[in-house]
């Protein structure tokens, strides 16, 4: 049996009187223009990561694995952190670092956009730039061979395999987003990319009901413009993520997922990313899939992962571009 924890981070005295105090308890809002032509009692509902402190969902697995470091001793006041990142967890590891003054280096892909490099560096963190060409898996090798050439400066999170992070969503997000449906939560779709967020979070709700789905929203095809997530046959696979714990995956092409997004902004005035566009395909195509099945009523949950200041530079909200949406 899951009990429902209290949160991890208001609990810690690390965070006290800190902004980091308010990482998690995110509202959980229905997205009603997304869902308009669907009978009422098919729900789609939008958690809003990006009103964590450091603007996104990776807030959480973040602040849970510089608590666990410090906890067991890896992470004392003489190391520096480092981690491979897209862009999200380096804000995250920035911010939390420049709260509770550590160092931090991190190895980003040189096609991160210029918003979320800025954000990093007005932390105060160093960034280390990979081959764009090689995305999110060049800037883990290139963590791993730091780490590798100087163990002893670094504490090294590495979000890919660290438990901490499906541990943050299954003391937090998961929690909350059983509370906030009153317990009615039927299925929760998550966009993929280090997977932290879905195999935490559906483990709880999975050992709260069994039967509510676990859905992953995946790019459909390795040279994508969905940035922080992974296609998974072409990447180097996290070894957090177990596939068997999904119950289905969504394929999601770029174009809709940068719609979509437009349409978050545009008509329900939530102003997310392209992951969060890619997120709310998934879970529109489950609801269109339930439909078809003559199934009227879900209450489908879905993870909006960040705000869309990050990505003025990389055209999502450049409207001469048109994106289609292909529903």
């Amino acid at each position: 049996m899951i009990v429902i924890h209290e949160n991890p981070f208001l609990k810690s005295s690390i965070t006290k009187n800190t902004c980091l105090r308010y990482i998690g308890n995110t509202p959980l809002v229905q997205l009603k223009s997304i869902t308009k032509d669907f009978p009422e009692t098919m729900q789609i509902w939008g958690k809003l990561e990006g009103l964590n402190p450091g603007g996104s969902v990776k807030d959480r697995a973040a602040m849970m694995m510089i608590l666990k470091g410090i906890e067991s001793g890896e992470l004392t006041p003489d190391k520096v952190i480092l981690d491979s990142t897209s862009g999200n967890t380096g804000i995250a590891l920035a911010m939390i670092g420049s709260v509770l003054k550590i160092p931090v280096e991190l190895c980003v892909p040189g096609n991160a956009s210029g918003e979320r490099i800025q954000r990093m560096e007005a932390y105060g963190a160093k960034v280390i730039f990979s081959s764009p060409l090689e995305g999110s898996d060049g800037a883990i090798l290139e963590a791993r061979k730091l780490y590798e050439e100087n163990p002893d400066k670094y504490f090294k999170p590495d979000q890919y395999a660290n438990p901490a992070n499906p541990l943050a969503h299954v003391m937090s997000t998961g929690p909350e987003i059983w509370k906030q449906t009153n317990e009615k939560v039927t299925h929760f779709v998550a966009a993929i990319g280090t997977t932290g967020t879905i195999m935490g979070t559906g483990r709880f709700l999975k050992g709260k009901n069994p039967n509510i789905q676990i859905i992953a929203a995946e790019p459909d095809d390795a040279f994508h413009g969905l940035e922080g997530l992974k296609h998974m046959e072409s990447s180097l696979v996290p070894a957090i993520f177990h596939p068997e714990e999904l119950d289905g995956k969504i394929s999601v092409p770029t174009e809709p997922a940068y719609a979509l997004a437009r349409k978050l902004a545009r008509e329900e005035g939530i102003f997310a990313g392209q992951s969060s566009g890619a997120a709310v395909y998934a879970a529109r195509e489950v609801a269109l899939k339930l439909l078809d099945q003559g199934q009227e009523e879900a209450c489908i949950v879905t993870i909006l992962c960040d705000s869309g200041d990050k990505y003025y530079s990389k055209g999502l909200w450049d409207f001469s571009i048109p994106y289609k949406d292909d529903r």
